[in-house]
């Protein structure tokens, strides 16, 4: 039986949605799961660990991992991964398991297949399929290794609700102090707006915005949503929008279950980032513009018309 090791991904010590998916997979294709939680007092997500579907808990809690450096977290990783005797090492899609996966797998002498949709056994041997060339194609690609780690794709996998595991805890010891980088302290950007990572709504504006009064106009519809805010690479570009906010290749991937493009186009690269959401709703007044293809929804028209009228209808919904 295969066994996998998925690493939970903890944001201000709230477990996220993308452990459940990872570990329902898991146990979707027949494997023996486990869970790495790593962090600074974190004991008390061990329940939602276990409701996850974890059958093994790895707990690395220590002061020291209180912010995230990827040589120790990368150790605690190699730990479990060795303790569980893992064939695979799962990580949900985050900037912090793009820094830690490679140092995992050369630790572990381990395939490392990044952006991963699906995975699969086919005559004894792993295989992985994975979007490329800007998600024009899909590679179906098989792991001639003993161990594989794998980033996965956001949205990728669906989690199970009845879903649940055992609890057998393993608490790891502190790994030691990573000399080479000494991280001080993490600064983030000061506000209340959504994370479009953590978005269930994600309402991303495009160059049909023209200008800020544009923007803001975009913005109101997410905020009566309590949708994340994202934009196109072009708004970015033109200074309109941060970069954090970009949506795409060079950008952020989402896969929220409702994604609305207002005045998006819909070239290859922001498609690479938003394709996998599980409902799209464009607003566009060229008819023939490329994100019409991907969309399940289409408005066509000026998104300074529709935008209001979106509004009022959200409005009279809800009352």
């Amino acid at each position: 039986m295969a066994k996998v090791l998925v690493v939970a991904e903890i944001k201000q010590g709230v477990l996220k949605g993308s452990t459940a998916e990872l570990l329902s997979k898991a146990k979707a294709i027949g494997a023996q799961t486990a869970v790495v939680a790593i962090g600074s007092d974190i004991e008390s997500l061990l329940p939602d660990l276990v409701g996850a579907g974890a059958d093994q808990q790895y707990i690395a809690d220590d002061a020291r991992l209180a912010l995230f450096s990827a040589g120790p977290f990368a150790a605690c990783v190699v730990d479990a991964a060795r303790q569980f005797d893992a064939d695979q090492v799962w990580f949900g899609f985050s900037e912090s398991s793009k820094a830690v996966a490679p140092r995992v797998a050369a630790q572990l002498d381990a395939a490392c297949a990044t952006e991963i949709t699906d995975v699969m056994f086919e005559q004894g041997h792993i295989e992985v399929i994975r979007p490329a060339i800007t998600n024009k194609v899909l590679q179906r690609v098989r792991i001639n290794t003993e161990r594989m780690v794998a980033v996965v794709r956001a949205g990728a996998f669906a989690a199970d609700p009845e879903l649940a595991g055992s609890e057998n805890v393993v608490r790891l010891a502190p790994p030691p102090a990573d000399l080479k980088a000494v991280i001080k302290e993490l600064v983030s950007e000061a506000g209340s707006e959504i994370d479009l990572a953590d978005a269930d709504i994600v309402v991303s504006v495009g160059r049909g915005a023209r200008n800020q009064d544009g923007v803001e106009l975009v913005k109101a519809l997410a905020e009566e949503l309590n949708a994340g805010f994202g934009a196109s690479r072009a708004m970015v570009d033109a200074g309109f929008m941060a970069h954090n906010k970009q949506v795409g290749q060079t950008g952020k991937i989402v896969a929220p279950t409702l994604y609305m493009a207002i005045g998006i186009s819909g070239a290859i690269q922001h498609l690479a980032g938003m394709n996998g959401s599980k409902v799209i709703l464009a607003v566009n007044k060229d008819p023939e513009a490329p994100i019409f293809n991907v969309a399940d929804y289409g408005i066509v028209g000026d998104l300074f018309e529709v935008v209001p009228i979106l509004r009022q209808e959200i409005k009279k919904i809800r009352s």
